[in-house]
């Protein structure tokens, strides 16, 4: 016992020895944060919020990697004691460099998981009563990474001893020079950043333009194109600059639609064209699927070439193009059997030619 002490003592002064000790430290250490950190995982998933499962598992590899971080800088410190000339002279800017890296990776994992856990939540409820859209969550996440990135490579840098602003100064010179070189990527850029922002439309939702030949559903925002579905079930890329200069509008945010209908009875029918105004009338504010709440008119409008107008301005509560086409049949086919109750008819283009007979007396 007293001889495998002895050997013990003796491996611990030697360089290789206290590395190695060091390095067994570091494993065994590894081993027990794998498993405790396992263990936190199931108890935050055992909870009903979701967010603590996203953080531990963001965090759960870099803190993993950490660790070997902090025990191989340990180690090169040992090697490093025990000689008159260091051996390994990038020990403090190794780990530092680790550290920021880390740190970088473990907060865009955070957010990488936060968007899945968010975009999740969004698919569940309705876009409108969660404030935001899929495509937006995703802008902001990229956004986020991006910065998360640039600026632990900027502090990366410093650690080195290179000089961050001679970096910014260099990069704001070449800026200008990409700015004039790629003046379109940059305009559609900007226009994904105030799609995103302002939100006009979103994933899902049917958009048509006055001013361009652009209509269909949105599938795709990205960040130099938007992909919209035609109704013909073509792809439609459109530049996001395009989107700055043109008017778009979007159905797909409407809160009714409308059914403005001019009829034409026959002047034969003059006598009950009142009566059958008012029945109309009647027929609508009692109809199920129209809303009252909105403006409803039924008015006589015109004397026409060959039939006494009417017209009928109304809207349904309902906004789905296909339920309202079917309302829409059957506000007009009660519509014309109103007409024919009152013994009338629908009015159709008609001449009447009128022939004189002259006597051409001898």
């Amino acid at each position: 016992m007293q001889e495998l002490l002895n050997q013990a003592s003796q491996l611990l002064e030697t360089t290789s020895g206290q590395v190695f000790i060091v390095v067994f430290i570091t494993a065994v250490v590894h081993f027990f944060a794998k498993r405790l950190l396992r263990l936190l995982l199931r108890t935050a998933q055992a909870t009903s919020s979701q967010f603590d499962d996203a953080f531990v598992e963001a965090l759960r590899s870099p803190l993993l990697y950490f660790v070997w971080l902090y025990g191989l800088s340990m180690a090169i410190d040992l090697i490093n004691q025990n000689n008159e000339i260091p051996i390994f002279d990038f020990s403090t800017a190794f780990e530092q460099v680790g550290v920021i890296a880390l740190l970088a990776w473990a907060i865009v994992r955070l957010i990488g998981a936060f968007e899945l856990l968010y975009c999740h939540k969004v698919a569940l409820r309705d876009q409108a009563e969660a404030g935001v859209d899929e495509s937006t969550v995703a802008a902001v996440a990229k956004l986020l990474r991006v910065a998360v990135i640039i600026t632990g490579a900027l502090i990366i840098m410093q650690s080195l001893g290179y000089s961050v602003s001679g970096v910014l100064a260099f990069g704001g010179v070449g800026g200008i020079a990409v700015g004039f070189a790629a003046q379109d990527l940059l305009s559609n850029f900007f226009g994904a950043l105030m799609i995103h922002l302002d939100r006009p439309f979103s994933v899902g939702d049917w958009i048509r333009s006055p001013d361009k030949d652009i209509e269909g559903t949105v599938e795709h925002i990205g960040w130099r194109v938007t992909r919209i579905r035609t109704f013909d079930m073509r792809p439609l890329y459109v530049p996001n600059s395009t989107f700055t200069k043109i008017s778009v509008e979007n159905p797909s945010r409407m809160l009714n639609r409308r059914i403005y209908e001019t009829i034409g009875v026959r002047y034969d029918d003059a006598a009950v064209v009142e009566k059958i105004i008012n029945d109309v009338k009647t027929m609508l504010v009692e109809h199920k699927d129209i809303d009252n709440n909105r403006t409803l008119m039924v008015n006589f409008n015109a004397f026409g070439a060959s039939s006494l107008d009417f017209f009928i301005y109304c809207f349904t509560k309902t906004t789905v193009w296909t339920e309202y086409h079917s309302i829409k049949q059957d506000v007009l086919l009660k519509v014309y059997a109103l007409i024919e109750a009152h013994g009338a008819d629908i009015a159709y283009p008609t001449q009447r030619i009128s022939i004189e007979q002259a006597l051409v007396s001898e």
